[in-house]
């Protein structure tokens, strides 16, 4: 079976996951999504979560926050690390959202407009502040400002996901996700035709 497992340091993304992946996977790669509780439940549990994993053919995705690491590397190089520790003949991929899962909803105010039935969040996007999001050290407080409270953590990322444009550039994090997903999607693609 050929199988992305993403293993998520919470909830929220593993929600917007759930609702981005679906609109550009190919239905004959399975999917699996593990949300931990929080970084240091994700640190603590992966190496054991992917060493125990039953499918050899699984390539896994870890996504985790940068939060306040001040390089977005370490965090980077430390999931690595731990990666390496599970001892499998496996594709590991990390991806670090810089600074936090909600910059790559920042980087894409029509879609934050869209789901949250707001009006005139897009053209926002123009203003120096949201054309590199990556660089907003609290996003998700941002984006709570801009919603007037609207967005909430696990609700609002299911329907941002949604929404979001598979080719959006101004997150590099959220263009390095995709570019990830989509190597790994067309290497599992690869092996199954070669089967």
């Amino acid at each position: 079976m050929r199988e992305l497992v993403f293993l998520l340091e919470e909830a929220s993304a593993k929600a917007m996951l759930q609702s981005l992946l679906p609109r550009f996977l190919d239905a004959r790669i399975q999917q699996r999504l593990i949300a931990f509780e929080g970084k240091q439940d994700l640190e603590r549990q992966m190496v054991r979560r992917i060493k125990g994993y039953a499918n050899p053919s699984a390539r896994f995705i870890v996504l985790r926050d940068q939060d306040s690491t001040p390089d977005c590397r370490i965090v980077k190089n430390r999931l690595l690390g731990l990666c390496a520790k599970a001892n499998r003949q496996a594709t590991y991929l990390v991806r670090v959202a810089c600074h936090e899962l909600e910059s790559f909803y920042l980087a894409d105010l029509s879609a934050v407009e869209i789901s949250m039935g707001l009006t005139g969040l897009a053209r926002r996007q123009r203003s120096a502040r949201f054309r590199s999001s990556d660089q907003i050290e609290k996003p998700s407080l941002e984006l709570a400002r801009l919603t007037n409270g609207k967005y909430q953590k696990v609700s609002g990322s299911r329907q941002l996901g949604a929404h979001l444009d598979l080719t959006n550039q101004r997150s590099v994090s959220f263009k390095n996700l995709m570019l990830g997903i989509r190597k790994l999607e067309r290497e599992l693609l690869a092996l199954q035709e070669s089967d």
